[in-house]
């Protein structure tokens, strides 16, 4: 793992083929289908046909936020703030819920257009007018430091990125985001705001299709993990060990814990988001397991941890 050439994943990817809005309907999706070594094209509404019997799907409930704030300097220069994790308060629920000012990690675009100054953002909510202002305190790895205020105590900072911010689409996406893509870029399944790009995996899925897959007797479960800044970031080193990923918080409930261990051997994670989710939960087991005794260990799984880690112990002990 240590070794790899980023070049050996180099492919041509016309830009035709990359489509600019989604399907009409979700489930009539392509689905692409490989069994043994035979590849066939399918509709992703029939999806319960190619899954085994009393299959446990692991979804990623993480709701996609208005992450993208366009403030305008009074030069006109246009600078973009991408909000990825809260600093202050630390946990997604609080500051979310908080009436008073805020600090997120974010990204900025056109940085070298803002040396100084609080920016401002005027937008409307419930029919009255306000204002968001933002203020750069302190770099923050790649990222930088924002603490985000606004002229109303009784309003949350979730209502206020609802009302002033923009859906972060792909950058693959070239062009502006839509009324639409508030809906569209959410799974039908998401409820835990948090994330910066959607587990697009599950992007597919519609009400009517869980529905039949229940019927089938395919069980299902959630994690969430909220999508960082690694999703937007590109490698640009060549060897990809150099390379270093942003960090993403997930919750597993005990109850997912208990259907996990229920239907060890038939878990089908439904897209990257949530097989990293699993992948990640077996390592801070393992560390759980081998560090308990001294305290020593944090409850957090670093990029090449895994990868130096050597154990007998399955997922399911």
């Amino acid at each position: 793992m240590m070794k790899l050439d980023i070049a050996d994943y180099d492919y041509n990817l016309p830009e035709e083929r990359i489509a600019q809005y989604p399907v009409g309907k979700r489930d009539t999706s392509k689905l692409l289908v490989f069994e043994g070594k035979n590849i066939s094209s399918e509709i992703f509404k029939n999806l319960g046909n190619h899954l085994p019997a009393e299959s446990l799907l692991v979804f990623n409930n993480t709701m996609v936020i208005r992450a993208r704030l366009l403030f305008k300097k009074r030069s006109g220069a246009g600078i973009e703030i991408l909000c990825l994790e809260p600093l202050n308060p630390g946990s997604y629920e609080k500051s979310f819920s908080s009436t008073g000012p805020v600090d997120w990690k974010c990204m900025i675009g056109n940085l070298k257009k803002w040396k100084n100054g609080v920016l401002k953002l005027e937008f409307t909510f419930n029919d009255m007018n306000y204002e968001l202002s933002a203020e750069k305190i302190c770099p923050e790895g790649e990222a930088w430091r924002i603490r985000f205020s606004w002229n109303n105590p009784l309003t949350g900072f979730s209502e206020v990125i609802e009302a002033s911010g923009h859906t972060p689409l792909p950058p693959y996406i070239s062009r502006e985001d839509e009324k639409d893509d508030s809906v569209r870029y959410q799974t039908v399944y998401s409820k835990i705001k948090g994330s910066v790009a959607a587990p697009t995996a599950g992007l597919h899925f519609t009400e009517d299709l869980l529905k039949a897959l229940r019927g089938d007797g395919i069980k299902r479960t959630d994690i969430t993990l909220h999508v960082g800044a690694g999703t937007f970031q590109p490698v640009r080193t060549s060897d990809v060990a150099e390379h270093e990923m942003h960090c993403e918080h997930f919750f597993v409930t005990n109850d997912t814990i208990d259907n996990l261990i229920e239907n060890y051997g038939r878990i089908i994670a439904v897209g990257t988001t949530s097989v990293r989710t699993l992948e990640s939960l077996y390592w801070l087991g393992i560390k759980t397991a081998l560090h308990s005794q001294t305290g020593t260990w944090k409850p957090e799984v670093d990029q090449w941890e895994p990868y130096h880690m050597d154990t007998e112990i399955t997922g399911k002990d």
